[in-house]
């Protein structure tokens, strides 16, 4: 059977017309996957036997991943983490059901770092992923397996990632791939292991722009079951990839640019002239509060994180060890064991920001600068249809560059994503060239629920393919 370099459009219609047979094509599917699996570790459960799909729907025959924090009905689910090995849920995440009712099917839980806790998924505790390109870097994180996988299968697929500041953005930009975070509320959060409620979002990571439109359309929309789910009607995502992007505005914020590798501005440049040449006019714009997005971000991040991570205790679910001594003694146990190194920093530092005499000082001052950078923000889309910037500071470094850096050195990393994560706006990340033979990302920010102008400028940009 002939998959080789088949998108997910060509396939959805062969597939429907009979032309391709879907046992034919899920042997080859786990076949191939398991081959992937040796080489480059992008899952942390790969399935054992596909579950045909149900429904002839929209996605019949589609296989998707998961990143391993969104719930899915009797497939282990850990986020990463040791505390939850084992941990099989009773149900699925509502993004899940969405797309398993229009027929496509699981192949299995991509690897990510511990909760979310990392950008280059070397916190994972079931191995790293590595970068299809180039086995000695990072293929980014936290989503780094959902990247990885779509980055090398030979067959048409989807990933279903989540980010919290920068997870699916920086993932895709490593990797050559598209990588879409869309609205806060956009996507339902309900099944999704929190890392920060206010701040989490479900996401996609595939090889093309349509594929994006495609499955947005499917997962976006209202969940009864998610407070933070946003009352907005089902929306077809593929019609604004049929319009052109003559007359569109596009806003360059200068403080993305510094510190950035000298090689991506280059790069980005040529990627903005493109855009121009396509009939849209660009401008330099000041999005002044960006300085301080990082550590309102971890501020914030962190703070949220020691909360919802408090709930693993060795009692209801995950990792729980031999009841003996008093309450603190076999909690501190069983998370002391459970949890990686990152993610007890992480917890610490949230607690601390949290606690009396520090809460006024560091978190309510962390959400006031993020009211500062959502303005920044609103008053950018006042003129402009699009922010564009380099999607990552660095292309995919390599491991023994990352084991020299500091906490403060890797968390300097998503510099340039955090602020959009922090204002909850949509974003998508399309590869734009290479340096040094890796990926660059170009990184598209639209205002609030305006996926539909991101992915028209996206779709409008001619994708290298790598």
């Amino acid at each position: 059977m002939k998959l080789e370099k088949l998108s997910v459009k060509e396939f959805l219609a062969r597939i429907k017309s009979g032309d391709i047979d879907l046992d034919d094509f899920t042997a080859h599917v786990m076949e191939n996957s398991k081959s992937i699996q040796k080489k480059y570790n992008p899952f942390i459960t790969l399935v054992d036997k596909i579950q045909k799909p149900k429904k002839k729907g929209k996605l019949y025959g589609l296989p998707i991943s998961i990143k391993d924090n969104i719930c899915t009905k009797g497939i282990q689910t850990t986020a990463g983490s040791r505390i939850l090995e084992g941990y099989t849920p009773p149900f699925s995440a509502s993004c899940v059901e969405n797309i398993v009712n229009e027929g496509a099917f699981i192949l299995g839980k991509t690897a990510m770092d511990e909760f979310g806790f990392g950008t280059f998924s070397v916190n994972c505790a079931y191995g790293i992923p590595k970068n299809p390109l180039d086995t000695e870097r990072s293929c980014g994180g936290s989503s780094g397996g959902a990247s990885c996988f779509t980055a090398v299968a030979d067959f048409p697929h989807v990933a279903l990632a989540e980010s919290t500041g920068g997870s699916i953005s920086c993932p895709a930009a490593f990797t050559g791939t598209v990588g879409l975070t869309p609205t806060y509320g956009l996507v339902s959060r309900w099944g999704l292991i929190d890392y920060a409620n206010s701040l989490d979002k479900i996401g996609l990571i595939t090889k093309s722009v349509y594929d994006i439109a495609l499955s947005l359309s499917i997962i976006a929309g209202n969940d009864s079951k998610d407070s933070t789910s946003l009352n907005v009607p089902a929306h077809d995502y593929t019609k604004y990839l049929k319009k052109d992007i003559k007359g569109m505005k596009i806003g360059v914020p200068k403080e993305y640019f510094e510190g950035v590798d000298g090689k991506i501005t280059k790069v980005i440049w040529n990627a903005i002239k493109k855009l121009e040449d396509l009939g849209a006019t660009y401008k330099e714009v000041s999005l002044p509060h960006t300085k301080y997005s990082l550590s309102a971000y971890y501020i914030i991040a962190v703070s949220e994180a020691s909360t919802n991570l408090a709930k693993y205790a060795g009692m209801r679910y995950g990792l729980h060890l031999e009841l003996k001594g008093n309450f603190d003694e076999y909690f501190s146990a069983v998370r002391s064991n459970g949890f990686g190194e990152e993610a007890k920093r992480r917890i610490i530092l949230g607690t601390f920001a949290r606690m009396a005499g520090y809460r006024d000082a560091y978190y309510l001052k962390a959400l006031k600068v993020r009211t500062k950078i959502i303005e920044d923000f609103k008053k950018a889309f006042k003129q402009f249809d699009v922010l564009a910037a380099p999607t990552m500071p660095v292309v995919a470094p390599r491991f023994d560059e990352i084991e020299k850096l500091s906490p403060i050195e890797n968390y300097m990393m998503d510099v340039l994503t955090v602020a959009p994560n922090l204002a909850g706006i949509p974003m998508i990340s399309v590869p734009a060239g290479k340096v040094n033979n890796m990926p660059v990302g170009l990184h598209l920010m639209g205002d609030h629920l305006q996926e539909g102008k991101i992915l028209q400028v996206a779709n409008s940009f001619k994708i290298q393919k790598y």
